[in-house]
């Protein structure tokens, strides 16, 4: 008798190499979702209808599949904004529908109510001026004028919380994950490059 009375295994139940402990997990099963995983469904006008809800989100009908509600994402948010476009379920172990090749290959107005949604999720002000910033026990605060009006925000200088989209560009996330833009630095005043210098 093996130690704390477990009964001996027999053929095809054990760990070892031909047993069939580790082949009870169905391996076409795990093929298949891989192969789902990978291939891409492109959408466009002729195999997707998007509508808005009542709700004001969007849903999408393909063939017979029908999606109540998705998720609007862009791939490449600042490289290539208005292509590869990601639509999901909006659960959390979000599952890709199809993609987007490109937003000339849908209706006008499908494009303006898919951008309407990626503009809610990508809110991204834009500062036009530094007021004032400030850095003390690991935080900065920032003081600014932005395209939608004055705000302040917080940003952690420990994480990566300023990232160089170009040598001129730069994005900024703050604790609470708002973003703010700076298209172009070169527009700053010396006094405002010398608050920023410190993230240059």
């Amino acid at each position: 008798m093996p130690p704390f009375g477990r009964p001996p295994m027999g053929p095809g139940h054990g760990p070892h190499p031909g047993g069939g402990e580790y082949e009870d997990f169905n391996l076409e099963q795990m093929e298949k979702e891989t192969e789902e995983m990978l291939k891409l469904r492109y959408l466009d006008k002729d195999n997707a209808v998007f509508e808005r809800t009542k709700g004001g989100f969007v849903s999408v009908r393909i063939g017979d599949e029908f999606y109540p509600r998705v998720q609007v994402i862009r791939m490449f948010p600042f490289s290539d904004p208005d292509k590869y476009i990601s639509i999901r379920t909006p659960d959390e172990h979000s599952k890709e529908i199809g993609v987007i090749e490109d937003m000339k290959n849908v209706s006008k107005e499908t494009a303006q109510m898919l951008t309407e949604q990626l503009n809610l999720r990508y809110f991204t002000p834009i500062i036009t001026k530094i007021i004032n910033i400030k850095d003390e026990y690991g935080y900065a605060y920032f003081d600014v004028v932005t395209d939608r009006g004055a705000c302040r925000f917080t940003i952690n200088m420990g994480g990566h919380a300023v990232v160089h989209l170009s040598e001129t560009r730069i994005l900024i996330s703050d604790i609470d994950e708002n973003r703010f833009e700076i298209p172009d630095i070169t527009k700053l005043s010396a006094r405002e490059l010398k608050k920023l210098d410190l993230f240059l």
